[in-house]
């Protein structure tokens, strides 16, 4: 990572225009531009979730640094090998039917992109069948459900109650969230996982795939 400590810096800083300097010039130096996302931005937004979690930054500052982790990314897009972006998954999300709150999810959305998933975003008061035909259509890795409030929650069973009910989670791992979340209500409904925060959503995501990918 001492290669890319500009990088870092500027990133968890969320300063943009700094940062993208920053990523022009290890370009111009010769630096592969995969080894730039991967370990410098890729590796740089772990850094940020785990600081999120631990308190040490708070939600404008994880989004100025998704913000910035975009930016960034849209520099090196044309260098990319293949299709870096998005190869990690594909990952549905959506506040479920009745919630119109969406700022976690927004969040999670951004920190979801920055790890490298292609995030098709279903916005709020989503219904059951509308997550079902998404996760169906995208042929999706990964269905993310948002709630904040405690008379949604049920929303979120009925969801993941069809979903496996379509084999669906065959492929789809479902991960939840939101402020009346818990890791036994994840587990009460089925899903494959809960997580408390943006930053834990990442690594979830990422560990689910990883683990359907080598059949652990």
């Amino acid at each position: 990572m001492s290669k890319f400590l500009n990088i870092q810096n500027h990133l968890i800083a969320g300063e943009i225009n700094e940062l993208i300097l920053d990523v022009k010039e290890a370009l111009s130096k010769g630096v592969n531009a995969d080894e730039i996302l991967n370990t410098g931005l890729i590796g740089t937004m772990d850094i940020v979730g785990e600081k999120m979690q631990s308190g040490e930054m708070f939600i404008p500052e994880v989004l100025m640094a998704a913000h910035g982790m975009k930016a960034a990314v849209e520099i090196l897009k044309p260098k990319l090998s293949c299709d870096k972006i998005g190869s990690a998954g594909k990952l549905v999300i959506g506040t479920v039917k009745g919630d119109l709150h969406d700022i976690g999810k927004n969040l999670v959305m951004l920190m979801m992109e920055s790890a490298g998933f292609q995030v098709i975003d279903l916005g709020v008061d989503v219904p059951a069948e509308t997550f079902l035909k998404a996760v169906e259509e995208n042929d999706a890795d990964i269905l993310a459900l948002s709630a904040l409030l405690t008379t949604t929650m049920p929303m979120m069973q009925k969801t993941v109650e069809l979903v496996k009910e379509k084999g669906l989670n065959k492929k789809a791992k479902i991960i939840v969230g939101g402020a009346p979340v818990s890791q036994g209500f994840a587990d009460k409904i089925g899903a494959d996982g809960f997580a408390p925060d943006a930053g834990a959503a990442s690594k979830l995501a990422r560990s689910l795939v990883a683990a359907e990918q080598t059949g652990c």
